[in-house]
């Protein structure tokens, strides 16, 4: 069978999106199967290459519903560059309209709406609770010392519907995120893996950032990171409630309102489409 895909990008953080509304004959492919797929279709060397699958499905709840699959096979519950190209792409193939979509993921359903050419997400509510995020421990999860061989590296957890753990840098482009990132990712402190943001603090109102992403590595951007570290940068004292961060692929504002929400604004973009035999 040939799968039709869409290739898009959030700021250099490239998904193959897949549209399962407009094709029914998809609706009955399972998670699983969808899940070696997306092993197959992510891998850069012999697949179309990204850093997540994302299908766009039939909600009873929302406008669409969103799943997430990362190159190693694994759902996960959230991505906010991700959910900003699906918003996307259903407002420009008529699936959603208006200047606002919900959608439906794992993670509860997200509201999206157009600014112009940029795109604004409502993240909703940062989890602070470490057992909620999850971490082994209770509490907030602030300059948490986590062994890694032999030093200690201080973590302070968020979840924007997925795990991550932010480490402050005085110079985040020299660190050694390779090698710190897949130590911490697998740590059995946390227990659902998780994504790591390293973060240098340039002013109260601008961070610079890099990440590493449960399940696929560096890449050049993460959505709810940026919004977990601006969030974790704020708890610290670091930054105000609004926040330029700048990643490898571009720069995302962020805005942790007074309303509890944390507002993610963007662009998204279109690479290629064509079809893959699977």
């Amino acid at each position: 069978m040939k799968l039709a895909f869409t290739k898009m990008h959030g700021i250099g953080n490239d998904f193959i999106v897949v549209d399962c509304i407009t094709a029914p004959q998809l609706h009955d492919i399972s998670l699983v199967t969808w899940s070696g797929y997306a092993r197959r279709l992510c891998d850069r060397r012999f697949g179309i290459g990204a850093d997540q699958m994302l299908l766009i499905l039939p909600s009873e709840i929302s406008d669409v519903c969103m799943r997430i699959f990362n190159p190693d096979g694994v759902e996960v519950q959230m991505c906010g560059n991700g959910i900003r190209c699906v918003a996307v792409y259903a407002w420009d193939k008529g699936i959603a309209g208006g200047d606002k979509i919900n959608v439906e993921t794992p993670a509860g359903n997200k509201t999206i709406q157009k600014i112009n050419e940029m795109v604004r997400v409502d993240m909703e509510t940062p989890q602070l609770s470490g057992r909620e995020i999850p971490v082994n421990a209770d509490g907030r999860i602030v300059d948490y010392p986590v062994d890694i061989g032999d030093k200690k590296i201080e973590v302070t957890c968020v979840s924007m519907g997925n795990p991550h753990a932010v480490v402050f840098v005085s110079d985040v482009n020299s660190y050694p995120v390779d090698i710190e990132g897949p130590m911490l990712e697998t740590n059995e402190f946390f227990p659902e893996r998780t994504n790591v943001e390293f973060v240098q603090i340039i002013d109260r109102g601008q961070i610079r950032m890099r990440v590493w992403e449960r399940g696929a590595g560096e890449t050049l951007a993460c959505g709810t990171g940026a919004c977990a570290a601006v969030v974790a940068a704020y708890m610290k004292g670091y930054v105000d409630k609004f926040v330029t961060v700048a990643l490898r692929g571009g720069c995302l504002d962020i805005e942790w309102a007074d309303d509890g929400s944390v507002y993610m604004t963007g662009p998204a973009a279109y690479v290629f489409t064509g079809t893959v035999e699977i």
